[in-house]
């Protein structure tokens, strides 16, 4: 059976995707929203992270971004089943050691929920301003996802050796709840999906869409045959809007809508590529029909899946 998550609303509001009513929403909408992925099932619950957005590109992004440890750790308290994921930290930005401190004290704190989703970032003026390397902001991610691995294992005193960053001696408790976190490598370019296949325990993918999905999904496959990695892996796809039933309402020509049967055929073939994660969007014109369309979801369409 494919897992279904969701994005968060309010958390971020980029001009792609955030709806009219969350500009005036808050921490109140936010946690109705989560306690209702904990109630109807939802295998996870993501925030995503940017530390502050460039004037060039306010307009589309909004500088709308909550963090995404405050906002997972604040949740975690007010949940009890569903997951939580970073989708995606910019771990760049950050020295391994205090993002594996921020993480893992999450996990510990929500009894072993945590995801960690990972990505490069693209805002350069982000990367100057707090003297990290935009540049060679692929490198970097690569060696943080490896230090990240030993940082948020099981040893209270980890240790690296990479190019950029060595640590060893240097205690760090709370350790996480879980013994080996899991870390989903977002992005679609080739660099992000071979890091994916290597490093990860999952792939994020960024909208690809299904003619272009199954293809990353084979390449995968094929990098983790050649170097030998026979670990559990989970496949993601991020699937059109959704809106279960006649909308009464213009709800976009890409969003899919109609009877639950229909919607959960048609997420089906997410399944037959070999997906094993979908995140679903719900178009909506307030948090209570956010709600109710999150409901109508994981009573009449999910159990489909």
């Amino acid at each position: 059976m494919v897992v279904y998550g969701m994005q968060l609303p309010v958390q971020s509001q980029s001009a792609i995707y955030a709806e009219s009513w969350e500009a005036a929403a808050g921490p109140a909408d936010l946690l109705a929203v989560a306690r209702a992925a904990d109630a109807y099932g939802f295998g996870y619950v993501a925030c995503c992270d940017h530390v502050a957005i460039p004037r060039r590109l306010a307009a589309a992004m909004s500088t709308v971004w909550y963090d995404p440890v405050a906002t997972l750790a604040f949740l975690a308290a007010a949940t009890e089943r569903v997951r939580l994921l970073s989708h995606v930290a910019v771990v760049g930005l950050r020295h391994p050691l205090v993002t594996a401190k921020a993480y893992a004290t999450v996990d510990h704190l929500s009894g072993g929920r945590l995801v960690l989703g990972v990505g490069a970032g693209h805002v350069r003026e982000e990367f100057e301003a707090v003297g990290a390397d935009f540049e060679g902001r692929g490198g970097v991610l690569d060696e943080t996802v490896d230090a990240l691995r030993a940082a948020l294992g099981p040893e209270e005193y980890p240790e690296h050796a990479g190019e950029r960053f060595a640590f060893k001696d240097l205690g760090q408790r709370p350790r996480p709840a879980q013994e080996r976190v899991p870390v989903w490598v977002g992005g679609s370019s080739p660099a992000a999906v071979r890091r994916a296949a290597l490093r990860g325990d999952g792939w994020l993918p960024q909208g690809d869409p299904r003619d272009v999905l199954a293809g990353r999904i084979g390449r995968i496959r094929r990098l983790r045959e050649e170097a030998g990695l026979a670990e559990p892996f989970v496949f993601g796809a991020i699937a059109e809007p959704l809106y279960v039933g006649a909308p009464g309402w213009e709800v976009g020509r890409r969003t899919l809508s109609g009877a639950p049967e229909e919607l959960a055929a048609s997420l089906r073939e997410y399944g037959a590529m070999g997906v094993g994660q979908i995140q679903v969007r719900f178009r909506s014109r307030s948090r209570t029909e956010l709600i109710e369309q999150m409901a109508a979801f994981a009573e009449e369409v999910a159990p489909h899946l």
